[in-house]
C-alpha cells in the first residue's frame, strides 16, 4: 500500500468539520485575534474566512500554478492592510502558527475518521503541510523539523494562548451567526458541538462554550458516526467542496 499523502488528506470533505475549531485556535493567538477584530466582518459574511481559507489551501495542494499564483496574490492583498502596533498579519511566526492549526486540526479529524497514519505517512504529510506557511514568504526553516519538534512547538503554543473579550465576541458571530444562508444557519449546531468537542476544556472554558457529559457523549457518537459511515460515501461525494472551489477559482 503507497504511503499517504498530503492530497489524500487535503481533498477530504470531513476536514471541514474542524474549522470552526482551527479558527478559535487561531484567534486565541491574541495577535491573530486581535487583528480579526479589527479587520474582520464575521457577521456581515460569517461564511468568507472558511471559504478563503479552504480555496488557498485547495489550490496550494490540487492547483495549477496559476492558481497558486492567484490565491497567494489575494492573500498578500488581504493581509497588507492588516497591521497594527501590536500585530502584522505577514509577520512569518503568525503565517506559522495559522499553518500549524490547519494542519494539527486536519490530522486529528483525519485520525479520528480513519485511523491513524503509519509512520511514513504521518512524517510525509508533515513534511508538505509546511507549503501553507512557505507559499506567503514563511520560511521553510520556520516550520518545525519533525513531528517531535512540532509536537514541543505545539504545547508551547498552546501555553501562550490568551482569549479576552474581543476574540470571544468574534468566537460568538462565527458560531451564532445572526445571517447567512439557510443551510449554513440550520447546520450550526453540529457545528458548534463538533468545534467544541474537538477543543482542549481549557479553549472550551475560555471561549464559554458549554459542555457537560450529555454533550460529550453526542460528541463521541458524532465522531463515531461519521468514522462508519462517511469513509464509505463515493469520492464525488467526500471531495466535492475541494472540487467546487477549484472550479470557482477558475
Amino acid at each position: 500500500m503507497r504511503p499517504v499523502a498530503l492530497p489524500d488528506i487535503g481533498a477530504e470533505a470531513v476536514l471541514l468539520a474542524g474549522g470552526g475549531r482551527a479558527i478559535l485556535l487561531q484567534l486565541a493567538k491574541p495577535a491573530v485575534g486581535h487583528a480579526v477584530a479589527d479587520h474582520s466582518d464575521f457577521a456581515a459574511d460569517p461564511l468568507r474566512r472558511l471559504r478563503n481559507t479552504l480555496t488557498y489551501v485547495y489550490a496550494l495542494v490540487f492547483g495549477t500554478p496559476q492558481q497558486v499564483a492567484a490565491v497567494t496574490a489575494m492573500v498578500q492583498r488581504a493581509h497588507a492592510p492588516v497591521r497594527s502596533e501590536t500585530y502584522d498579519a505577514s509577520d512569518a511566526e503568525l503565517q506559522l502558527w495559522v499553518a500549524a492549526t490547519l494542519y494539527e486540526t486536519a490530522t486529528t479529524l483525519h485520525e479520528r475518521v480513519f485511523g491513524p497514519l503509519d509512520a511514513a505517512s504521518a512524517e510525509r504529510v508533515y513534511r508538505d503541510y509546511a507549503v501553507v506557511g512557505t507559499a506567503l514568504g514563511m520560511p521553510a526553516a520556520l516550520w518545525p523539523a519533525d513531528r517531535e519538534a512540532f509536537s514541543r512547538y505545539w504545547q508551547r503554543q498552546l501555553a501562550g494562548l490568551e482569549v479576552d473579550d474581543r476574540v470571544r465576541e468574534v468566537s460568538v458571530q462565527l458560531l451564532r451567526p445572526a445571517s447567512g444562508p439557510l443551510w449554513m444557519r440550520a447546520l450550526m449546531p453540529i457545528a458548534r458541538l463538533a468545534t467544541a468537542g474537538l477543543l482542549s476544556p481549557a479553549l472550551r472554558e475560555a471561549y464559554a462554550l458549554p459542555w457537560d457529559d450529555r454533550r460529550q457523549r453526542r460528541f463521541d457518537r458524532l465522531m463515531d458516526v461519521t468514522a462508519r459511515l462517511y469513509p464509505r460515501l463515493p469520492a464525488r461525494l467526500r471531495h466535492w467542496p475541494k472540487n467546487h472551489l477549484l472550479k470557482r477559482l477558475g
